[in-house]
């Protein structure tokens, strides 16, 4: 069992974060395996921006001509993309690295 699994859990530091917080134990990194892997939270950020931005727009867009099916199911992406900003802006405030 790894030593981190036996401590209790505890809040992180910032300098953690910014250090970076590694994934699980890759037995073979040593003989040409794949480096930890680290979230894109920016890219994350930009994107779910867009996906506000556009699904935002096109559900006005259905809602004055009178489609609410399509302007409620984007309505509902919009909504779905506001709360990954939220996370992500949260998890960036924090200090993760991406």
């Amino acid at each position: 069992m790894a030593e981190s699994a036996r401590e209790p859990r505890r809040r992180r530091s910032r300098a953690e974060y910014e250090r970076g917080l590694y994934d699980y134990h890759d037995p073979t990194a040593g003989i040409g395996g794949a480096a930890p892997t680290r979230s894109a939270l920016t890219l994350r950020l930009w994107l779910a921006g867009f996906g506000l931005v556009f699904c935002a727009g096109a559900a006005v867009f259905f809602f004055l001509a009178e489609l609410p099916v399509f302007g409620t199911v984007l309505t509902i992406l919009a909504v779905i993309a506001v709360v990954d900003l939220m996370w992500v802006a949260h998890r960036k405030r924090r200090g993760e690295p991406g």
